[in-house]
């Protein structure tokens, strides 16, 4: 059996063994508007790609640098190649973390030219979490169990179809890379 994936440009990937020039944004695009928040566990189908979309626009909101918002962006990119793990699992996951991890500094290091600063992945992940909060209460009618938090941007949690999730989410990447040019 083959250690590789066949991502959808056709790349034979490495999941355990990540090469930076093999990853491509249009895979991870294509990838995560296809794959479900929460492992599926939802009232209805709500893309990772969607929730990327919202947490980069919830920091543009919010007036963070474009390479933040481009990290938000990128926040999930490892779930196209290495798929979504649930929180609570993925915490008993150390070498999926480390993975998660090193495969998250190639994709900053390949689209952002450096890996993230310790404030900036902090922001990244705070507005994650806000995010979280939404999935809680919209999908899954679950009491979140802590504040709502306050969002600047406007945002749905409604169904988007993969095509469009996927278009809006390569629309989004070139327009915070052309920022950066």
């Amino acid at each position: 059996m083959a250690d590789y994936i066949t991502t959808y440009t056709g790349i034979h990937f490495y999941p355990l063994r990540p090469e930076m020039e093999k990853i491509q944004i249009q895979d991870i695009a294509h990838a995560l508007s296809l794959l479900c928040r929460g492992n599926g566990h939802v009232k209805h189908f709500f893309s990772v790609g969607q929730h990327c979309i919202h947490c980069a626009l919830e920091a543009m909101a919010r007036g963070y640098s474009r390479r933040v918002c481009l990290a938000c962006l990128l926040h999930d990119a490892s779930e196209a190649y290495l798929s979504d793990v649930p929180r609570p699992f993925k915490n008993s996951l150390p070498e999926y973390r480390r993975l998660e991890e090193q495969f998250l500094c190639m994709v900053y290091e390949k689209f952002l030219g450096s890996p993230l600063t310790e404030q900036e992945e902090r922001l990244v992940r705070q507005i994650d979490d806000d995010m979280l909060y939404f999935d809680l209460t919209e999908l899954l009618e679950e009491p979140a169990g802590n504040e709502r938090p306050e969002m600047k941007s406007d945002f749905s949690e409604d169904y988007v179809p993969f095509e469009q999730v996927e278009r809006r989410y390569m629309e989004l990447f070139m327009q915070l890379r052309e920022d950066r040019e």
